[in-house]
């Protein structure tokens, strides 16, 4: 017996004899076929969990324990909000300031040496907040006009003659004074503000390059610059 006469068999047991007509068994066969193959097509494919927007409570872990789910990793936004659950249970991380750099302020005191006045001005911004009186260098020793910076300081300076190599310790007899405030060298020979002995050639050209002050006044001028701060030489 083949499956439609089994079926005409099983029709012919189970509903009314008016209902057995051969038009009756055809309708029958079609509503079981019909059946069949819909059981069929729901028993024969595999389940397949289907994506849902992850909330932020769920993991990986959670979704994988369902039966024959395929596991859906959490978005980003559930990833962030889990590694801060974890870290800090009922902490959100704040967001960061803006933090603004700190420029270092721009150098205001600056020293301007007019060599036909023969006398330094110190500048702090537009106002000149002292000037002292200086020897400048003499006729082929000129003190060269142009823009430095403090490069050397010193206290109490020892000076060696360029010209015979004699040395004079720190002393009242030294030529440079007790204070140096250098601005230029060719790495041999150095032009700077220093003191001297030689009080009356102060408001001269006297000197070999350099700028003489009173010993009084260079001490000043020593505590009002630093390294770096520009020198201007001018005539």
């Amino acid at each position: 017996m083949n499956v439609r006469e089994w079926l005409c068999s099983a029709i012919q047991g189970v509903v009314p004899h008016s209902l057995a007509s051969r038009r009756g068994q055809t309708q029958l066969l079609l509503y079981f076929w019909g059946a069949i193959a819909l059981w069929l097509s729901i028993h024969s494919v595999p389940r397949v969990a289907q994506a849902t927007d992850t909330q932020a409570t769920d993991t990986l872990a959670g979704i994988a324990e369902e039966p024959d789910a395929t596991p859906v990793a959490p978005s980003q936004g559930a990833r962030s909000s889990q590694l801060s659950l974890r870290l800090h249970p009922g902490f959100s991380i704040p967001e960061l300031p803006d933090i603004q750099p700190i420029l270092p302020e721009a150098q205001t005191m600056r020293l301007v040496l007019n060599l036909g006045e023969r006398r330094v001005f110190v500048y702090e911004g537009d106002e000149v907040k002292a000037s002292y009186p200086v020897a400048v260098g003499k006729p082929g020793w000129e003190t060269p006009p142009g823009s430095y910076q403090v490069i050397s300081m010193l206290q109490d300076p020892g000076w060696i003659s360029p010209f015979t190599g004699e040395e004079i310790p720190p002393g009242p007899d030294n030529p440079l004074g007790d204070r140096w405030i250098g601005f230029w060298t060719d790495g041999r020979n150095y032009i700077g503000f220093h003191g001297t002995p030689n009080r009356e050639s102060v408001g001269q050209a006297a000197s070999h390059g350099c700028v003489r002050m009173f010993n009084e006044h260079i001490r000043q001028l020593y505590e009002m610059v630093d390294m770096g701060t520009p020198v201007i030489v001018e005539n």
